[in-house]
Formats: C-alpha cells, sequence, structure tokens
C-alpha cells in the first residue's frame, strides 16, 4: 500500500551519537557524542534514556518555534521502555511505535498522514538504539562474551530525532509504502540480514508497482541495516527476482562505520542506523540539491527474545519512504538573489 503526501516536510533534525560510531566516516558531524556505554550513569539503560532526552532537547533547542503536537518514538527495548521513560521527562503527547529497525520509515509514514489533521502541526519523530542493550534483549549479555559470527551486525548506538510539519521546507516527503511482513524461516538471530531481504526486495517491487517508477528514478536507494552480506544478497536477490539493476543503491549498515573496525563485524544495525546516516550524510546532500530522490528501505526483524529462545524463524518488515527536493524553493531563492 503506498500512501501520498501533500504538505509533509522534514523541518529539523539531531542526532547523538556514542561509541564505534563517532569512530567512523561521520565523525565530529554529530549534535553531540559520548565515548563510552555507559555516559556517565549507571547502566546501560539509563545511558540510552539520557541520549535520546538529549536528541529531543537538541531538535527543541534548534527551533524558534518550541511547540511540539506529537512525540512518535521507538527503540528496541522490551515494551519499548527507553521511549517511554523519554516520554514521561519531555511532557509532549506521545505514540509509542514499534517495527524494530524499520521504525524509523514507520514514523515517518504515520507522521505524515497525520499532518493531514489541523490540530497537528509539528511532529518529532525519534528513534534510540544502544548496543549493549540490544545485545541484552535480543541475543546473550555481553558480560557473557559469546562470540559471533561474521556476518552479525552490530547495533549503532544513536539517539536521532527528525522535526516534520506542513511547514514548507527543502525536502518533502512525497509518499510511503507499508510493506508487509514477510518470512522465509530464517532462525539465525545474528544472521538478520539474510531474514530481513525478502522483505525489503518485496517492499521494494510494490512501492515501483504502484507508483509505476522503474529502480533508476532515484539519485538513491538506501536500505536500513541489511550489513555488508545482506547487502550483496539484496542486489541478487532484487536482480534474479524482479530484473532490478541496483547501480544507485546502498545499505546504510555498511557505510556507518569503519570498514577496518573488524569489531563491527558485517556492519551496522538497529532503528538508529538508517536516520543517523541520512539525517547526517543524505539529508545535507538533498538540501544542496546534490541528490534529488531518494528512496530509504527500513529494514526490521520482528523477534524476541522469547522466539530466539523457541527456535521460532524470524519475521521481518520493511517500509518504504520517498523523498524529494522541492524546486519551487530554490526557483524563488534565485529570483531573490
Amino acid at each position: 500500500m503506498t500512501i501520498y503526501f501533500k504538505n509533509a516536510y522534514i523541518n529539523n533534525s539531531s542526532v547523538v551519537a556514542g561509541p564505534f560510531l563517532i569512530d567512523g566516516p561521520l565523525k565530529g558531524k554529530f549534535d553531540e557524542e559520548y565515548n563510552d556505554f555507559y555516559d556517565g550513569e549507571k547502566t546501560f539503560e539509563d545511558c540510552e534514556i539520557k541520549e535520546l532526552k538529549k536528541s529531543i532537547s537538541y531538535i527543541i533547542r534548534k527551533e524558534k518555534d518550541k511547540n511540539i503536537d506529537l512525540l512518535l518514538s521507538s527503540d528496541l527495548n522490551n515494551q519499548i521502555f527507553i521511549s517511554n521513560m523519554v516520554a514521561e521527562k519531555v511532557g509532549i503527547p506521545y505514540l509509542g511505535l514499534y517495527n524494530a529497525c524499520a521504525s524509523y520509515c514507520e514514523e515517518l509514514i504515520i507522521g505524515s498522514s497525520l499532518l493531514y489533521n489541523k490540530d497537528i502541526k509539528r511532529i518529532i519523530c525519534t528513534t534510540s538504539g544502544h548496543n549493549m542493550t540490544s545485545e541484552r534483549t535480543y541475543r546473550n549479555p555481553v558480560e557473557y562474551g559469546a562470540p559471533k559470527p561474521k556476518y552479525s551486525t552490530f547495533t549503532v548506538s544513536a539517539a536521532t530525532s527528525t522535526l516534520i510539519s506542513n511547514e514548507k521546507s527543502e525536502v518533502r516527503i512525497e509518499c510511503g509504502t507499508i510493506g508487509k511482513v514477510t518470512d522465509l524461516g530464517v532462525m539465525d538471530s545474528n544472521d538478520m540480514g539474510s531474514a530481513m531481504v525478502p522483505a525489503a526486495a518485496r517492499t521494494l517491487f510494490e512501492h515501483l508497482n504502484d507508483t509505476g517508477r522503474n529502480e533508476k528514478y532515484y539519485d538513491l536507494i538506501l536500505t536500513g541495516d541489511l550489513g555488508e552480506y545482506g547487502k550483496q544478497i539484496f542486489k541478487e536477490y532484487c536482480f534474479t527476482e524482479y530484473g532490478y539493476s541496483l547501480d544507485n543503491y546502498n545499505d546504510s549498515a555498511t557505510l556507518i562505520y569503519n570498514k577496518d573496525d573488524k569489531r563491527v563485524l558485517a556492519g551496522g544495525s538497529g532503528p538508529s542506523c538508517l536516520p543517523s546516516y541520512f539525517l547526517i550524510d543524505i539529508l545535507p546532500k538533498m538540501r544542496n540539491k546534490k541528490i534529488k530522490k531518494v528512496l530509504l528501505l527500513a529494514t526490521g526483524a520482528l523477534l524476541s527474545v522469547t522466539s530466539s529462545n523457541q527456535k521460532k524463524s524470524i519475521p521481518c518488515i520493511c517500509h518504504a519512504v520517498s523523498l524529494e527536493v522541492v524546486w519551487y524553493i530554490y526557483i524563488h531563492l534565485f529570483f531573490l538573489v
């Protein structure tokens, strides 16, 4: 299902970044950086709460109009505990969402839809991730020192916030495709790239079919966190199943860390992986008109600690969001000059 939007724009953003991420290609570009997994707090969870609250504070600080109508937030902790705690602290009307690492695009789609309501004008969409809290939730506590296979990914420790509204800006949220849950039987919780590939390919096909576009319509097609191995599988799968030649494709997980850092294995993952890379690297390029059309494909593995322990397969989801540069703004500025 693809939904088109007429009055949804990205107005502002912030990213607070943690260990490993701050030593990667985006180093020095974040609103704030912290260099250990506690950042002065007693627990990893308290650290994640602290960073998400900071991210929201940064984006409000950047705005002249401090009024926010709604907060949409997601994280990977049980019952999105981090988002719940932060929502209480910031005091903004709140909807907690969960689609694992696909949550960012889910938030943009839901938020853009809600902007059609005249009473909702400004929405903050947030995601948070923390490597240690995610490992404890979905695999093993890091204190166990359990070895991981090379195809495993390394959850990005970051908190991101995106302000969307009906106030016109350089980048418009043009449409969004709501994905379908797909499960081809992968049971290895370390191999989420392979598990998520079919969902990503299915959503890409349905998006292009719904819109009547081909894969070359976009300057960039960017998946969320398939990792080095999942990225290659995705390209081969799309070519074999749909005939797509994805020369304009990349995956955030393979771009966000230093490639020579063996500790991050196959790359990044987590709900903050895609928005961290998009907001810091791609959004500025869109604002400068270096990239004009981008398709975000946020991928999520919908497993739980219970399903993993019971050896169940991993259902996955992918949502797509189409972003376009607003040309009339540049035409207007040209004539003003």
